[in-house]
């Protein structure tokens, strides 16, 4: 996940700069890799099911290595279809590798401590997306080349961050991984039975949409903030990828801590008032905050940066969702992760509404 999260605080201006195509083109770039992420996501759960999660983790890496070269190629092309193409298609890699652990995560773990085995999954995933990656990115920029030469560098490193992630899963974890649903099942039935438990069961239902509304505006916030905390507020790209390192690294410090109090005091409760309430508050704070302080200032980005943090922190308060899906279906775990890991994934895109300063000038 760091390998995936390099490019997360920077991909979408790098594309306008590097096409010379309209915000709007990228935009919808952005928005087709993220429909991608969203079937994909989908996929990590059922194929789970299907063929065992090692299977689709191995198959989840392949793709995102492959058309990581393709994008990067259509990039030095200076070819847009190529480039749209790849980056979409990319698009499912990374949700089939990560979601498929998780479904291993909990088939294995003892009901008892699932909340405490999923808030370690959730630090390893928001460790690496955007933590880490914006840590190597905010270091590997510069060294690269800086700019836009510097970004692709830093791009173009990430596969290497990527495989070393899946080999140190594919041979360093022993445990069993087999088919999941009943042998009896047909490959259709088992496909579409995440689908099925949305219609069957209500609580199901209402588990996906509480996850999908939780990550919309945390990933919304990596299209809408890179312009207005670097440009408009006046404190520059390295700024943003500090304060996103900053922001995300509270969360990952948090994330098992309410998995743990989730095993103590109930999932449901933990999610509703540290997740739901929490979050909230702490994603107005995020927004507004950086727009009340005077824009350039060291003190008002010091307040920005804990704004953030205090958003970082609630959102671990949805960590015990990963324990209760599975549990609302114990006879279809696959199924159940495969509606909450596409909530995961089903992310809204803002349009990008900004733009390098001088970027049509200096082509």
């Amino acid at each position: 996940m760091t390998g995936v999260g390099v490019e997360s605080n920077f991909v979408t201006p790098h594309l306008v700069t590097v096409l010379g195509s309209p915000e709007t083109t990228v935009a919808t770039i952005v928005t087709a890799a993220s429909l991608a992420t969203l079937v994909g996501s989908y996929l990590s759960g059922a194929l789970s099911d299907l063929v065992g999660p090692r299977r689709v983790m191995a198959l989840g890496m392949v793709v995102w290595v492959v058309f990581e070269l393709m994008f990067l190629g259509g990039l030095q092309l200076d070819s847009a279809p190529i480039t749209a193409v790849a980056y979409t298609l990319r698009g499912f890699g990374h949700p089939l590798f990560a979601f498929a652990f998780l479904v291993w995560v909990n088939v294995t773990a003892p009901v008892e401590r699932r909340g405490a085995a999923v808030g370690w999954f959730s630090v390893a995933f928001t460790g690496g997306l955007p933590t880490l990656g914006s840590l190597v990115a905010l270091g590997a920029i510069p060294v690269l080349g800086g700019g836009v030469v510097g970004e692709t560098g830093a791009m173009t490193a990430s596969i290497v961050l990527v495989v070393a992630g899946w080999a140190l899963a594919h041979f360093g974890v022993h445990l069993p991984s087999e088919r999941i649903a009943p042998r009896e099942e047909r490959a259709g039935r088992v496909l579409t039975s995440g689908l099925r438990l949305t219609v069957t069961r209500p609580q199901v239902l209402m588990g996906f949409l509480v996850r999908l509304i939780n990550t919309a505006p945390e990933f919304g916030m990596f299209v809408v903030l890179p312009v207005v905390i670097a440009e408009d507020r006046g404190w520059g790209q390295g700024r943003w990828l500090l304060m996103t390192v900053c922001v995300y690294a509270t969360n990952v410090l948090v994330n098992a801590f309410f998995g743990w109090v989730g095993d103590r005091i109930g999932w449901v409760r933990t999610v509703r008032w540290f997740g739901v309430i929490g979050s909230a508050i702490g994603l107005l704070a995020w927004w507004y905050v950086p727009q009340l302080v005077p824009a350039g200032t060291d003190w008002g980005y010091v307040l920005a940066v804990v704004a953030g943090c205090s958003f970082g922190c609630s959102l671990a308060g949805f960590v015990p969702m990963g324990a209760i899906m599975p549990a609302l279906a114990p006879r279809y775990r696959g199924a159940a992760m495969a509606m909450y890991t596409t909530a995961a994934g089903g992310r809204r895109v803002p349009r990008y509404r900004g733009r390098r300063r001088g970027l049509r000038a200096r082509r």
